[in-house]
């Protein structure tokens, strides 16, 4: 529930925690566009994808750092003091359900693109991992907006299960076609689906908040910040552990490819 108002404190933090994802998200979709040339072709809409979800996020942040700014006001001399809800405003948490809806379907698709797997195999991952990924997401949203916590608790459940079938898929079924891979891609594979599954798990956590009776502004303010900091994780991150796999397997694939990439590096000019 989102509380009547806010400290000086507890609205820094959250108008600070959005800055950052803003920024983080930002500026991690430029650098995925401006690295395409690193890789091989047949790697890059892997990066194309990954780009995209950043920027779906950075433009959901937006909406959410605006949606935040409206909702809380002071009177107070200077813009310091104790913030209110505004009258006729409400902060839209909707925004980054919407946001998950795209993007966790994305994350899902970025990491069996980068792998460049059979082209069966990849198709019944992806029949599987897709729609499982946008259920968990829909799932969760009503439980999310009700103010009930029995309704939070029954959607929560019926969320939980598409996310266990999610995990199923990528600790067991991904790793039987991981044995044809270059053996630094399954260890950044295997990190990978750590990062999801710790980030992803921080999701129910701050769901639950209310739940375990914690209210008011430190509850809310542990949500938004929760989220946030899993989303430039579960996107950001591992958008660069994206990045990372299509140049090993590019380098894998094309070792004259390798040799120019490491001829460019090892020729940049030191800067002082």
């Amino acid at each position: 529930m989102i509380p009547d108002s806010l400290t000086q404190g507890q609205f820094d933090s959250v108008y600070n925690v959005l800055s950052l994802a803003i920024a983080a998200q930002l500026f991690t979709a430029i650098f995925l566009i401006a690295a395409q040339k690193r890789v091989l072709p047949r790697y890059r809409q892997a990066l194309i994808v990954s780009s995209i979800v950043c920027g779906i996020a950075a433009y959901h942040y937006f909406r959410i750092f605006a949606s935040f700014k409206l909702a809380f006001v002071t009177d107070s001399v200077g813009g310091k003091g104790t913030y209110v809800q505004a009258k006729g405003e409400s902060f839209n948490e909707g925004y980054r359900y919407v946001d998950w809806l795209l993007t966790v379907p994305l994350l899902l698709l970025e990491l069996i693109v980068v792998l460049a797997l059979a082209r069966k195999l990849q198709k019944s991952l992806l029949f599987r991992l897709i729609p499982a990924s946008a259920a968990m997401i829909a799932l969760g949203y009503p439980g999310e907006i009700s103010h009930d916590d029995t309704t939070r608790l029954i959607w929560g459940t019926l969320s939980t299960i598409p996310f266990l079938y999610i995990l199923y898929v990528l600790f067991i079924e991904l790793t039987k076609s991981l044995d044809h891979q270059p053996p630094e891609v399954r260890l950044i594979v295997s990190r990978m689906r750590i990062l999801l599954f710790a980030t992803w798990g921080v999701y129910p956590i701050a769901y639950l908040i209310p739940v375990f009776g914690l209210d008011g502004g430190d509850a809310w303010v542990g949500k938004q910040v929760g989220y946030s900091v899993a989303d430039i994780l579960a996107k950001c991150l591992y958008g660069l552990l994206i990045y990372r796999i299509a140049r090993l397997k590019s380098f894998a694939d094309d070792p004259e490819f390798a040799k120019t990439e490491e001829h460019d590096e090892s020729a940049a000019p030191a800067k002082v």
